[in-house]
């Protein structure tokens, strides 16, 4: 195993950025994206105006346009969305080591073929360690340097541990595990039940329906999870439960503030065009409803969230047809 000690970082979003900082508390980083103008401005400023402004960025990050800069490093974070995850990752690849660790920092399902984003990473990096970073964070707290926590997954005990040391920072602990697949269900469920209570926010349904949602959304994690293989003990720590947690409370929360204008009345299209900023709950929504179809899982929450997103479905009607649901005993798997 290579020592970690110059690492890069793919994605120069706020996620992006907030790795790349607190990386370089540890050693040097070169981070990688897609804009010139961008990376000139990190370079010279040593702060990202676009994604986190008002925060100065470490001197160790070197931002760099051209996909060779990230060539001969030892670990690679890929902290793009989902949805540009296989398109990133396959320009990438002719750059990258053939054994750097491969550090996926997205969360969600890819639309087109129904895969969490480690297996879409597995698949156009073939050959490659692989291990996920997920968890309750929101990017300006992490740059601020504020206290987070977050679960470092990987099958390699070796290399998690050496990756955790690299990364971990008295504000930024990694707790290790095995458990991939839980902490990729978890990272990407809560994204679409965020939207929901958001929703259940902006029509004004009160505290009791949110918590109610999160409780249930919760039951949907586990049953989708168990059913992929992950463990429950994953999903109740940082990657499932607490992001969920975050997720569907924060007032920073992408996805939240989105069901919430959703809830208010607004337009999806005209939401979305006004952020710059990928709410990965969106697309998510309906690959998380096709694999819970194709597993004969119920998650009806997702897949209300499904249906007023993408199938035209009215907001009442989506909450009165899940009010309407049998009443049954209480169990977390049901």
């Amino acid at each position: 195993m290579r020592a970690l000690r110059e690492i890069g970082v793919a994605g120069g979003g706020a996620w992006g950025s907030a790795l790349a900082h607190v990386a370089a508390a540890s050693g040097p980083v070169r981070l990688w994206l897609r804009s010139a103008d961008l990376a000139e401005t990190i370079g010279r400023t040593h702060e990202n105006p676009t994604y986190l402004p008002g925060i100065r960025l470490h001197d160790a990050i070197a931002a760099s346009a051209d996909p060779a800069a990230l060539a001969g490093l030892p670990a690679i974070l890929l902290a793009v969305p989902t949805q540009f995850l296989r398109a990133t990752a396959e320009a990438l690849a002719p750059h990258l080591a053939a054994d750097a660790l491969i550090v996926v920092c997205a969360k969600g399902i890819e639309r087109t073929s129904g895969r969490l984003a480690g297996e879409v990473a597995r698949e156009a990096l073939p050959g490659r360690p692989l291990a996920i970073l997920s968890g309750p964070t929101f990017a300006e707290e992490v740059a601020r340097g504020l206290p987070a926590a977050v679960t470092l997954a990987a099958a390699d005990a070796m290399l998690a541990r050496a990756l955790a040391d690299r990364l971990g920072q008295p504000a930024f602990r990694p707790y290790l595990s095995d458990d991939m697949t839980g902490a990729e269900v978890g990272g990407a469920v809560k994204n679409v039940l965020a939207i929901a209570c958001g929703i259940v926010q902006g029509r004004g349904l009160g505290e009791n329906a949110r918590a109610a949602l999160i409780t249930r959304g919760m039951a949907e994690m586990l049953r989708l999870g168990l059913a992929l293989g992950a463990r429950a003990e994953t999903l109740m720590g940082l990657s499932g439960l607490g992001d969920l947690v975050l997720t569907c409370t924060g007032a920073k929360s992408r996805n939240m503030t989105l069901g919430r204008a959703l809830g208010e009345g607004q337009r999806l299209d005209a939401i979305l065009a006004a952020r710059r900023s990928v709410a990965e709950g969106v697309a998510t929504a309906p690959a998380l409803a096709a694999l819970a179809g194709r597993l004969g899982i119920e998650m009806p929450i997702a897949g209300a969230v499904d249906a007023i997103l993408h199938r035209g479905a009215s907001i009442d009607g989506a909450i009165a047809a899940l009010l309407a649901r049998p009443l049954r005993e209480e169990n977390p798997l049901v």
